[in-house]
């Protein structure tokens, strides 16, 4: 879709051609000034008229009657130069290609210098270009019967810069669209309803992203779990006709098999709560409890695609949590794959269960840090809101490197605290190790507590994206549904990972 040339060249033929704007004031000079020079210094007297906008996120069309190359001319507006950032770059991107999309365009070409600053450069800018709109035209087709009409999309976007390095500007084209593309990827999964994306379905497409990149690929069915002990993810599963997965997949980007970053992903397909069965309004969109799980395996497709130096072992327990006569009840007592004991006191408290021996899981498989990602409490949207995902952590040093992944991705993050009061709440059970629900109070926090035993002494971060997975409305980067949150974040972070000192 992407394509580079490093000769700026106006008079290209093109259906749409992009250029950046910055406001107040407008200016048509530097790298736009031969532009205005086709226009006869017109397009300053436009911008005086409000008929071509700089402010910030403004999408600004003009037909060009033959005076440039292009049919049209889409401004987009930067807003002030002192006030540009990275995230308000890639914010602009996306509505420029959501304008497209809506316009149904099939063809355009964007001016890179115009989009540039002293802190935004070219090859950021051109990674902004990828990912903001493989993100922004991201549509999941759904099950409706398709019109007869074909469905018009941009296909093709040129970009034109002035760097000599054209090899730079078409690498950072590839990474931003691994990127959005991954992400992409696991918004359809989250997405897709329950009935057709079961424990087996999420292995089976874990399996095929194996085979494609090449990485070692373990899947536990239900006689393979029993064995292990696996206490946790077979409880959750008694009341379910659909046997559960423990599903593994390993990235070796070293020599060795040493320092491993473990992602841990909740994957439970669908919810009713169990005996602690949710309302009938709040069980709609449960098929999005794997949102964790999407996130892990967007992640690992983005891995797979830039092959960074590091070693990532992908946990993922997967199940749904349903009700029968054999399901785990209120008042059970399991025993985890850890040996840790647990009393049930909430069956929809059940992402944890799964959680803790995936997390024991993957030190097995010699994870040396743990960040799991789950949608795992509604008290963390009571805390937090639905733009923010709520953080725990028992390492500091490895929690500044997910924030810092996180503040590069755009998502938003903010640390909850465990103290030893919180730890007594989930130890509290009086004829088991732990107790999987203390209380409404602190719920986000209890949630993360619990999941924080598993980690034990190993580095772990703990990301709920009970608020975050899906949104209600449409974004500059995508539409209402699925978000895709964390994916590019547990990349960023896997990327750009430095080991902690002993």
């Amino acid at each position: 879709m992407f394509k580079v040339k490093n000769e700026v060249d106006f008079s290209a033929s093109h259906e749409n051609l992009l250029v950046g704007l910055f406001d107040k004031p407008i200016k048509f000079e530097g790298n736009l000034a031969p532009l205005d020079e086709l226009f006869e210094g017109q397009l300053n007297g436009l911008a005086k008229n409000g008929d071509i906008s700089g402010k910030l996120k403004e999408i600004s069309k003009i037909h060009t009657f033959g005076k440039a190359g292009a049919v049209k001319i889409w401004f987009v507006g930067l807003g002030r130069e002192k006030e540009f950032t990275f995230d308000k770059l890639r914010e602009a991107l996306g509505r420029a290609s959501k304008s497209l999309k809506a316009a149904k365009q099939e063809e355009a070409a964007l001016y890179l210098d115009s989009f540039l600053t002293d802190d935004v450069g070219a090859e950021d800018a051109a990674f902004a270009v990828s990912e903001a709109f493989t993100l922004a035209s991201y549509q999941f087709e759904g099950y409706k019967q398709k019109p007869n009409e074909p469905q018009r999309k941009l296909e093709s976007l040129t970009v034109y810069s002035g760097s000599p390095d054209e090899e730079a500007i078409r690498a950072a084209l590839e990474v931003g669209f691994a990127y959005g593309k991954g992400t992409n990827s696991a918004r359809t999964l989250v997405n897709t309803p329950g009935n057709l994306l079961e424990a087996s379905d999420l292995a089976d497409y874990a399996r095929e992203l194996g085979e494609k990149y090449g990485f070692e690929t373990e899947i536990l069915g239900l006689e393979e779990i029993k064995k292990l002990g696996m206490g946790g993810l077979l409880a959750v599963n008694q009341g379910s006709e659909e046997p559960p997965r423990m599903i593994v997949l390993k990235y070796q980007g070293k020599e060795d098999w040493e320092d491993a970053i473990g992602l841990v992903g909740k994957g439970i397909t669908f919810d009713t709560g169990g005996y602690s069965i949710k309302t009938k309004t709040g069980i709609v969109g449960m098929k999005t409890d794997m949102g964790g799980a999407a996130a892990v395996l967007g992640a690992m497709e983005i891995i797979g695609e830039l092959k960074p130096e590091q070693n990532v072992v992908a946990v993922i327990p997967s199940t749904d949590n349903m009700i029968s006569g054999k399901a785990l009840k209120p008042d059970d007592v399991i025993t985890t794959m850890s040996g840790k004991t647990v009393e049930v006191l909430n069956t929809d408290a059940e992402g944890r269960l799964v959680l803790a021996d995936a997390m024991t899981y993957a030190k097995h498989h010699g994870a040396k840090y743990l960040v799991d990602v789950a949608t795992l409490t509604g008290g963390v949207i009571t805390a937090l809101g639905l733009h923010t995902t709520g953080a725990m952590t028992n390492n500091e040093a490895l929690y500044e490197q997910v924030l810092e992944a996180a503040f590069e991705a755009g998502e938003q993050m903010w640390q909850l605290p465990i103290f030893e009061k919180d730890l007594e709440r989930v130890r509290g059970s009086k004829i088991a190790d732990l107790n999987n629900s203390p209380g409404s109070e602190g719920h986000a926090v209890m949630g993360g507590a619990f999941v924080g035993e598993f980690a034990e002494g190993t580095p772990w971060v703990h990301l709920d994206i009970a608020g975050t997975a899906t949104s209600s409305k449409g974004s500059d980067l995508g539409p209402a549904g699925a978000t895709g949150a964390m994916t590019r974040t547990l990349a960023l972070f896997v990327e750009r990972f430095e080991t902690l000192s002993k």
